[in-house]
């Protein structure tokens, strides 16, 4: 009896209460919903991107590979003459694509490397403390705000030739006035003032939020190894933003091969389709617009429109190979 009593005084030997019907079931679906929200989470969320890319990018890829192998006109576009690679020896062959190919090469080099070298130097100043610092960096992406329609049209009136600003400042410096849209070296230089103009803003702001992110740990100790002000720019700042300098060296790239509004407004006409009567200025972009909306051949304007993107492949490729070949010898 004291034994018994002691232990249901204690609660020694009593069942607990009965689980519930379905409470291990509930808690197993809890359990799978938690593991399916932390690994299929992150999934739902870029899932839009996916989509969206699958929808107007990929397909149109794929598609446009599909029409270069076809002669496809565009008022029949439901019409397709199969001719495998025809378009492509054709293109091979063309003069005019071999032509648009260096235009498109010099105009990107002209434009590239003095918007970069600028943007460089101008992130550079605006990273010291100065009054009105926050003002030059909203002035700086003035220009890449602007429409390229505007840009375009302004910069034509510079540069025209019987009332341009440009050749009136020549003058006053006994400069014959230069002929910038029919002489083929001053349209591409001209186009690619208007690209510096509206793009080296950008990419000074893209330098400058590298450049602050440099701890100041290194300047310091630049400065206490008897470093200049050029010394630490060179061996401080520059390794330092080397990762964002060859993103916009790509998205420069990328640009450049795909430059179509500026030589087109700049040709003020008919002339801006050809790029020039003599084709002096015409990019790939203009030529792949002249044979699909000018000359309706549809099938030919995809073949420009893959080899554009096949020239971005071989120039990312050896970019990559020249990187890896560096590594290897440093």
């Amino acid at each position: 009896m004291a034994t018994s009593t002691t232990k249901a005084q204690t609660g020694e030997g009593r069942e607990g209460p009965a689980p519930k019907p379905g409470s291990d079931g509930g808690r197993r679906r809890g359990a799978l919903l938690h593991r399916l929200d932390i690994k299929g989470a992150p999934y739902a969320f870029v899932a839009p991107f996916f989509v969206v890319f699958a929808a107007f990018s990929f397909y149109p890829l794929v598609y446009t590979s599909w029409i270069s192998l076809h002669r496809v006109e565009l008022a029949t576009l439901d019409i397709m003459e199969w001719v495998a690679f025809d378009n492509y020896v054709a293109l091979w062959s063309d003069s005019r694509f071999w032509n648009a190919l260096g235009n498109t090469i010099t105009i990107g080099i002209i434009s590239t490397v003095p918007q970069l070298l600028m943007a460089l130097g101008l992130a550079h100043l605006l990273n010291f403390k100065m009054r009105g610092s926050l003002f030059f960096r909203v002035a700086s992406l003035v220009p890449y705000a602007t429409s390229v329609g505007a840009a375009a049209l302004v910069f034509t009136m510079l540069f025209e030739r019987d009332f341009g600003m440009i050749n009136w400042a020549l003058g006053a410096v006994g400069i014959d006035p230069v002929n910038w849209e029919s002489d083929k070296w001053p349209a591409q230089l001209a186009i690619s003032t208007i690209v510096i103009w509206r793009w080296t803003g950008y990419n000074a702001l893209l330098y400058l939020a590298a450049m602050q992110a440099i701890p100041a740990e290194r300047y310091e100790a630049a400065g206490i190894d008897g470093a200049s002000r050029w010394q630490q720019f060179i061996h401080v700042t520059v390794p330092g933003i080397r990762s964002t300098v060859v993103f916009t060296i790509v998205l420069s790239t990328i640009g450049a091969t795909q430059l179509f509004g500026e030589p087109l407004i700049f040709g003020q006409g008919p002339n801006g389709i050809t790029g020039g009567a003599d084709n002096q200025y015409q990019t790939l972009g203009l030529l792949l617009y002249e044979e699909g909306w000018k000359n309706y051949q549809m099938g030919r304007s995809a073949t420009v429109a893959w080899a554009m993107f096949l020239l971005l492949i071989i120039v990312f490729a050896a970019q990559a190979l020249i990187k890896r070949l560096r590594s290897r010898t440093s």
